[in-house]
């Protein structure tokens, strides 16, 4: 690890430049907003899928959910084979390739082909999420415990920029197709997408050079593709000595579920329960994204001063507010937009805290170990089945309700629970 060049933290932080693309145009700005205008009849949300009569942003909340629910049953074997075979690069390489060519796919997406586009976006969600697993275990192997945070940190603003430079890039060209000899809107869309997989592939080359193959030097053993689950039963077994460990990812389970859902029905609610113009909801996403580099450095600072856990709960802490917040808009308040920049604020500020402090902490207390992907997999894998719930509960009360008020506050009840299991992490060398 000493040896572990200034150049291979660079590059190590850059594939959230690459990456960050997906997670703020496909998954937070741009498509949600495509799907629901590409897929109404006749001024209706209400669509047929598989024969039933589904609320549309319902159905896109359960296409999250079976996109987690892949990544969670898949990336423990991979991560398990990838420690035993020190194949980690090799592995983030064909889920980011994934990712990019089913965000470029979705150019081929005009609504009426609505299992083709919800294909190719759990297709990206799967590649996006999959690369991660692998991307993340690297964090330990090349980066101190003391230098962890800000690594982590500086990964998040990086990617923040970047994806706010193609999103501005995307939104002019979708909102002036002219300037650009596209023919409309819904075209310019269109090339957003496939500008996101080409963005995403190109920029993760810089990565993939840079990388160390095997920083550990290990051998395939024989038929080490069949080992992946063993080596997640020895973590399993050594989890429960791990007590702080242990504890901290039940808290991780509960906030993420608050956190991530968040992010992925930020924008339908903005539409559809408040009833904002698409310019609005942009101008907020891009007010997060500016926050968000902040936020990453701001509780990096509150972590290097006062500890990851202190700088976590005052992130849950906020968090919760945000949800009896936004439970609080109506869409006939005069200063509804003002409050809604409030909330994007508030949000940016917490949400680059929160993602990279979490995975710093965890990282921080894991044990002596060479199996950092298979560790990583838990974490990986308490946060996609955070998402896959907090996504069915989210969809399963649009439907049954047809508000997605309810679902915001049914949210703050989870960072609650998260705040209080954190407060039962007890301080380590590295976490305090």
């Amino acid at each position: 690890m000493a040896a572990m060049s200034k150049k291979v933290k660079n590059a190590w932080a850059f594939y959230d430049w690459a990456n960050s693309v997906y997670s703020l145009v496909i998954s937070t700005a741009i498509f949600p907003i495509y799907f629901e205008n590409v897929t109404k009849r006749d001024d209706s949300n209400i669509i047929s899928f598989f024969g039933f009569e589904v609320e549309n942003m319902a159905i896109y909340s359960y296409s999250i959910s079976a996109a987690f629910l892949i990544v969670a049953v898949i990336s423990p074997l991979l991560s398990g084979i990838a420690d035993r075979s020190g194949k980690k690069k090799s592995f983030l390489k064909f889920f980011c390739y994934l990712g990019a060519a089913a965000c470029s796919s979705l150019f081929f997406f005009e609504g009426g082909n609505i299992y083709f586009g919800l294909a190719m976006s759990i297709l990206a969600s799967v590649g996006f999420w999959g690369s991660l697993v692998f991307y993340n275990a690297y964090l330990p192997e090349i980066a101190a415990p003391e230098e962890q945070d800000a690594l982590s940190a500086r990964g998040f603003s990086l990617g923040y920029f970047g994806a706010a430079l193609l999103l501005i890039l995307n939104l002019v060209m979708i909102e002036s197709p002219e300037m650009f000899g596209i023919s409309d809107k819904g075209l310019a869309t269109r090339i957003s997408f496939l500008l996101v997989g080409l963005w995403w592939a190109g920029f993760a080359q810089y990565t993939f050079k840079h990388l160390p193959d095997n920083p550990y030097k290990q051998k395939a053993p024989e038929r080490y593709i069949f080992k992946g689950y063993q080596e997640l039963k020895k973590v399993l077994v050594q989890l429960k000595d791990e007590q702080s460990l242990r504890r901290f990812l039940y808290s991780f389970f509960f906030y993420s579920i608050g956190v991530q859902t968040v992010m992925y029905m930020a924008t339908p609610f903005g539409t559809q329960e408040l009833k904002l113009d698409t310019s609005k909801l942009i101008l907020t996403i891009l007010i997060i994204q500016f926050v968000g580099i902040l936020g990453a450095f701001i509780f990096s600072r509150i972590s290097k001063r006062y500890g990851n856990i202190k700088s976590l709960l005052i992130s849950v802490i906020i968090w919760a507010f945000i949800c009896f917040f936004a439970f609080t808009l109506q869409a006939d308040d005069p200063s509804i937009d003002l409050k809604f920049y409030t909330v994007g604020g508030l949000v940016g500020l917490v949400m680059g805290g929160i993602q990279s402090m979490s995975r710093s902490t965890y990282s921080k207390l894991l044990p002596e170990t060479k199996a950092h992907a298979s560790f990583f997999s838990f974490y990986d894998v308490t946060e996609k089945i955070a998402i896959v719930l907090g996504t069915l509960a989210y969809g399963w009360l649009i439907q049954a309700t047809g508000s997605m008020r309810s679902s915001v506050l049914s949210l703050a009840i989870f960072f609650v629970i998260g705040l209080l299991l954190l407060l039962r992490v007890k301080r380590t060398k590295h976490v305090y």
